[in-house]
């Protein structure tokens, strides 16, 4: 599955860092919610990390947090090297291919102390958002915290 937002990358940096402008818009409210309720330390899981952007951004401004951005199309994985390399956050690991729609993937991500997803839902059929959200429940650690930004209207509801 491959996703394709309007503003995904429309700049790209000479080092290969590509910028959505709806992901700078946002960043300072995500990373707000961020700061009030993630715990200060543990393991974040972020799905589907697009640009990189939030990934080295919330990486840098939470440092006890160790950050794993992952994406489900293995050509973002550029964009997001580029921004950890760019951040120099010794939280943000290396970027991961990972498929939120597919069943029992959870298992490769146990114990996770909280779940980052930002501006998926409303691009995914209902079924695979079931998928999603199912699965991220089952990766966190028991006390976890699964933080969901984006538009929540389908057909104007």
């Amino acid at each position: 599955m491959s996703l394709r937002l309007p503003d995904s990358g429309a700049e790209v940096s000479p080092d290969g860092r590509r910028h959505a402008p709806s992901a700078t818009r946002n960043t300072s409210a995500i990373l707000q919610v961020l700061h009030d309720h993630a715990p200060a330390q543990g393991r974040l899981l972020e799905i589907a990390s697009g640009t990189g952007q939030h990934a080295a951004t919330f990486a840098a401004a939470l440092p006890g947090l160790d950050w794993q951005p992952t994406d489900v199309d293995p050509a973002n994985l550029a964009s997001i090297s580029a921004w950890r390399a760019q951040s120099a956050a010794p939280n943000l690991r290396t970027p991961l291919v990972l498929d939120a729609t597919r069943p029992g993937w959870s298992a490769d991500f146990a114990g996770m102390d909280a779940v980052l997803l930002v501006n998926l839902l409303h691009l995914i059929p209902g079924p695979a958002v079931e998928t999603v959200l199912a699965e991220a429940a089952l990766t966190l650690a028991p006390g976890g915290t699964l933080f969901v930004y984006g538009p929540f209207l389908r057909d104007g509801l």
